[in-house]
């Protein structure tokens, strides 16, 4: 076996577009240097190739050597300080992790029974973090996410797969309708973050009645008054500013950071007072409202990056893996990849791969509007 200095790369990535899948992954695979002993690779690709998904990472496999893969689709995908949107192109990380440090999670579409494959290398090697990829169109996800969570105790990050066409989900083979993905050991070092991009722009307020997602009374008063007084008179005098802008966000209860989910405006009923949101809260349940724009988003990310730098230390990340929202990237910060930008400004030149996903995860949450990056170290 030829022997390789320890400086030697751990990660490479590479991301390139083309006309066809065949064009896209060859450039892909043409800016993807090798990696001494490489044995993990994760590949995304957006929705216009996600029914070539298992022709590329064959490709993939034949070329590089690397066996394991796990990926998904998005409608963009990123790399290092670039970001590509509505058009065929792949994005693709590869690394030489120690062995015996990670396992692929097998397909769970009804519950974590699969899992039991894993049984004696979950009591070798307790699992620190989970990186997997959820198909939307399943129902369970959430339980899911819960289930595999509580089965591994492995903190759980990565994206709902996002796609106008086929919902492919990779994890050693091709498949659909599952949570899937890959589990580190604790001699994985890493680091997660997530960024919200959102502004709470009122105070939690108490659900005092509501009907299903139909939100009728906050702090006694009808729910449109409050909402009203939340955001300012210059956005109340014209409610239709709001679509867009303002979002509900649910505090999630215990967290120490401030933590919530943010969730969409339905619809307002002025006649009536009501407000619907895209989750359904009961009596007692905690709401406040925010706003998403350009600059509160921007804080938020380098607020994101401004922490994780700090537990960096001076070290420059050797990989990382980025998920952010659909309606993020150029929409939210701007063309020519400003959001991907920021993140190598403010940590450094490294690989990277990603996606612009249909929902977040970070620690087992389902996320909307977010940006979610795990670092290697």
């Amino acid at each position: 076996m030829e022997d390789f200095p320890d400086d030697a790369p751990r990660f490479a990535s590479s991301i390139a577009a083309g006309e066809s899948w065949s064009d896209a992954a060859k450039d892909c695979l043409a800016g993807l240097d090798l990696v001494p002993g490489a044995n993990l690779g994760f590949i995304y690709v957006t929705d216009h190739l996600a029914d070539q998904l298992s022709s590329i990472v064959t490709l993939f496999r034949g070329v590089t050597g690397v066996d394991q893969w796990v990926g998904t689709v998005g409608l963009g995908v990123c790399g290092t300080g670039e970001e590509i949107f509505d058009e065929p192109a792949v994005a693709a990380l590869v690394g030489a992790f120690p062995e015996g440090s990670f396992r692929l999670i097998p397909p769970l579409t009804d519950g974590t029974g699969p899992l039991a494959e894993l049984g004696t290398w979950l009591a070798l090697h307790p699992p620190l973090l989970g990186l997997v990829h959820a198909d939307p169109r399943n129902a369970k996800v959430p339980t899911l996410l819960e289930g595999l969570a509580e089965r591994t105790g492995a903190f759980l990050v990565g994206a709902v797969t996002a796609s106008r066409r086929d919902f492919a989900q990779l994890a050693g083979r091709v498949g659909e309708n599952a949570v899937s993905g890959v589990l580190f050991a604790q001699e994985v070092e890493v680091a997660t973050a997530l960024s919200q991009g959102c502004t709470p722009i009122g105070p939690v307020r108490t659900v005092t009645e509501a009907e299903g997602n139909v939100l009728v009374q906050l702090d006694g008063r009808p729910a449109l008054e409050v909402f009203k007084e939340d955001i300012g008179p210059a956005l109340s005098k014209d409610l239709r500013q709001v679509g867009g802008t303002v979002f509900a966000a649910l505090p999630i209860p215990g967290s120490d950071t401030g933590d919530y989910l943010v969730r969409n405006l339905l619809a307002i009923d002025p006649a009536k007072g009501w407000i619907a949101i895209g989750e359904e809260l009961e009596d007692g349940d905690g709401v406040m409202f925010c706003r998403r724009d350009r600059a509160t988003a921007t804080a938020d990310l380098d607020r994101m990056l401004a922490g994780l730098k700090k537990r960096l230390r001076g070290r420059v990340p050797k990989a990382g893996i980025y998920v952010s929202c659909v309606a993020r990237g150029p929409s939210l910060f701007g063309e020519d990849s400003q959001e991907l930008k920021a993140i190598e400004s403010a940590l450094g030149h490294f690989p990277l791969a990603g996606l612009f996903a249909g929902g977040e995860i970070s620690n087992t949450r389902l996320y909307g509007y977010t940006g979610v990056l795990t670092l290697f170290l």
